[in-house]
């Protein structure tokens, strides 16, 4: 495959996880990635800064997919609509002939670490990136804050349940009965 060929970073995150899969996170180079994707290291470095951000460069898309969501909510969607529409929308990134590059991720990231820390800190920034959707709609703290994390809850669960063994439905509808469930959950507290 040669360098111009299109969806280098689609490349370099399969070369990755082929190779990370085959002999483990740490012993792989970045060099190894970038040739095994069929590019050059220079090349490697105009798409992520480095090999721990072949896994998890695609964030942006999330995020950007989740504020979108938030933003075309109607005016009249509470929080938690709002956010029920981000969850959903994610389903754009996590569909079904995607499912096992995530899989063997999600393996690898659990092997490391240092990778389990990095994916603590992004979904950080997912709580905040959703805080501050919503405070752009108008949701002031700590109702703002409060339903960030009710939206990560619901994201992390919806993930843990779409990417569990044998499942075969689509994340967008493991979104709604998840949001559901929590919000039940929610009313239970009084």
């Amino acid at each position: 495959m040669g360098r111009w060929e299109p969806n280098a970073r689609d490349r370099l995150l399969r070369a990755a996880l082929e190779l990370f899969v085959d002999r483990g996170y740490e012993n792989v180079t970045v060099a190894e990635i970038a040739a095994r994707a069929g590019l050059t290291k220079r090349t490697f470095f105009r798409h992520v800064t480095d090999k721990r951000e072949v896994l998890f460069g695609g964030q942006e898309d999330l995020l950007r997919t989740f504020t979108d969501a938030i933003a075309a909510a109607p005016d009249s969607a509470t929080p938690i609509a709002a956010i029920a529409a981000g969850v959903e929308a994610a389903g754009a990134v996590f569909r079904l002939d995607r499912r096992e590059l995530v899989l063997q991720r999600q393996a690898v990231i659990a092997s490391n670490d240092d990778l389990r820390e990095r994916e603590t800190l992004k979904s950080a920034t997912l709580t905040a990136t959703i805080a501050g959707a919503l405070r752009e709609r108008g949701v002031t703290e700590p109702v703002a804050g409060l339903a960030a994390e009710f939206g990560n809850l619901a994201f992390r669960t919806t993930f843990a349940r779409w990417v569990s063994p044998g499942n075969q439905r689509e994340f967008t509808e493991l979104a709604r009965e998840t949001v559901g469930e929590l919000r039940a959950a929610t009313a239970a507290l009084g």
